[in-house]
């Protein structure tokens, strides 16, 4: 469970760079319009079939950041409860509440568009908090990760609880 924690919050972080590269693209692609006499207005906006070179990244961006990374983001909170690891659940609420704001964020970019400044920066800010998690109970030893683990009878026992408190007193 702990591996598919892991992969869901680097699938998160990889989400957002693909979100970046998209709307670079949709952006770069209005600007090859204009720069070659085209005109971007309203109603081109409103046809929705506007076509030309990055269109694409307008549609990626806003179903990747609107659906897909939102859904991914509940599914990372739900598994976080399964996870024996400290901070699962912390980290995983963190993602969810920053993708959270920033969709009410890329949604009220139209009436707001200041708001794009904060959009771009806790873009960033969902991109950290998701290699957080996904470090954080990947690199989390097994013994640490689950409490009790360690107890039992026997020399064994209190070997590897004090192998595993060697291994934390050294990170």
């Amino acid at each position: 469970m702990r591996k598919f924690y892991s992969g869901l919050a680097w699938t998160i972080a990889v989400g957002v760079v693909v979100q970046a590269a998209a709307i670079a693209f949709a952006f770069g692609g209005v600007l090859n319009r204009v720069s070659s006499g085209d005109v971007v207005d309203k109603a081109l906006l409103e046809s929705g079939g506007a076509g030309g070179t990055g269109e694409l990244g307008f549609w990626i961006h806003g179903i990747g950041g609107g659906v897909v990374l939102p859904l991914l983001a509940v599914v990372l909170l739900i598994v976080s409860f399964f996870v024996r690891a400290k901070g699962a659940r912390l980290w995983a609420a963190i993602v969810l509440a920053l993708i959270v704001l920033q969709v009410v964020l890329g949604f009220s970019l139209t009436d707001l568009p200041y708001l794009g400044l904060i959009h771009g920066a806790n873009a960033l800010a969902v991109l950290g908090a998701a290699v957080v998690a996904a470090l954080r109970v990947g690199r989390m030893p097994r013994a640490l990760a689950v409490p009790g683990a360690n107890r039992g009878s026997g020399a064994a026992a209190g070997a590897g609880a004090e192998e595993a408190n060697s291994d934390a007193v050294s990170a």
